[in-house]
């Protein structure tokens, strides 16, 4: 029986992509650059979860991309400092969010395991359904490693309570970062993708939180 459910948060709880949608609308970015941003963002994403790429230069570098590919001369480190800031006080979460953390917690206890900022992520688990339902949360950032090095599997794995591994389900949005997390901590994974599962993937893959939870049941 799982107990110990380790859950990732944008994308997973939290509607980053809707988020991160109403504030570059603020900003009049039309529907293409919007596409653009959120393809150079994952793109930079996976180089921080490489190692090949700092969080700090991050945050600005996409929009550096993204101004130079529509020939934008707006200051990228004016811009995305303002859209940092509005970011962490537009608090969107998925339909069913909440229910599917309350339900977790009737059956143990729910831990976020995330690789946003800490000033953001704080913000999103301070909200008091939130808040009320974690028994802990372990961002990147604060514990000093990104998912999916090692040391953030080992780290969360060493700081959670009688933590037993065949009791823990890892669920998360991401190949890349949850799924190898995962595989570190040799513990169960489940990929969470309402589009249903990317071609050649054939692990356990849930498109809404009830389905979540029935392959959660047969663990």
């Amino acid at each position: 029986m799982k107990n110990i459910f380790l859950v990732d948060i944008d994308d997973t709880v939290y509607d980053f992509r809707g988020s991160v949608n109403r504030v570059l609308s603020d900003y009049s970015f039309k529907a293409e650059m919007i596409r653009r941003f959120h393809e150079i963002n994952d793109m930079l994403w996976r180089r921080l979860e490489q190692g090949k790429i700092t969080r700090d230069r991050l945050v600005v570098l996409r929009f550096e991309l993204l101004f130079q590919e529509f020939g934008i001369k707006d200051n990228a480190e004016t811009v995305a400092k303002e859209f940092y800031c509005r970011l962490g006080d537009t608090m969107i979460y998925l339909d069913g969010a909440f229910d599917f953390l309350d339900e977790l917690a009737g059956r143990g206890r729910v831990f976020a395991v995330t690789n946003g900022s800490k000033e953001i992520q704080r913000k999103k688990l301070s909200h008091p359904r939130v808040k009320s339902i974690l028994s802990g949360a372990f961002i990147s950032e604060e514990v000093g490693f990104t998912k999916p090095d090692q040391r953030f599997a080992d780290f969360v794995e060493k700081h959670i309570p009688d933590y037993q591994r065949n009791r823990a389900v890892w669920i998360g949005d991401s190949l890349t970062s949850d799924m190898q997390c995962a595989g570190s901590c040799n513990i169960d994974f489940i990929l969470f993708s309402p589009d249903g599962a990317p071609p050649k993937y054939t692990g356990r893959c849930a498109r809404s939180y009830v389905e979540a939870l029935r392959i959660i049941d047969i663990l």
